[in-house]
């Protein structure tokens, strides 16, 4: 049966709700901001919040093609942080 598009983009909604509560706080996921801020003080760089979402979207862009068969999981966890990259980089460019 064939996986469709916004069948993807629920799944990765309903993981995002269910690993926010599970992992950081009842209304999503807020780690990357306290990760980014000790990373840029660790290394003495400037990366922003979007830019820590991208560097997770594209690792698990890399673990899945590293598999002849798709992984699901990474699949699902790429969607999830294209969303949380998007909030943050309109959450940039207003502040």
């Amino acid at each position: 049966m064939k996986t469709t598009a916004p069948q993807l983009l629920n799944k990765a909604a309903a993981l995002m709700e269910q690993r926010g509560a599970q992992y950081d706080k009842p209304e999503g996921e807020r780690s990357m901001g306290a990760t980014v801020a000790a990373f840029n003080i660790i290394t003495g760089r400037d990366l922003t919040e979007s830019e820590g979402w991208l560097l997770m979207q594209v690792l698990k862009d890399v673990r899945d093609r590293q598999r002849k068969e798709p992984h699901a999981d990474s699949l699902e966890d790429g969607i999830a942080y294209s969303a949380l990259k998007a909030e943050a980089r309109l959450a940039e460019v207003m502040a």
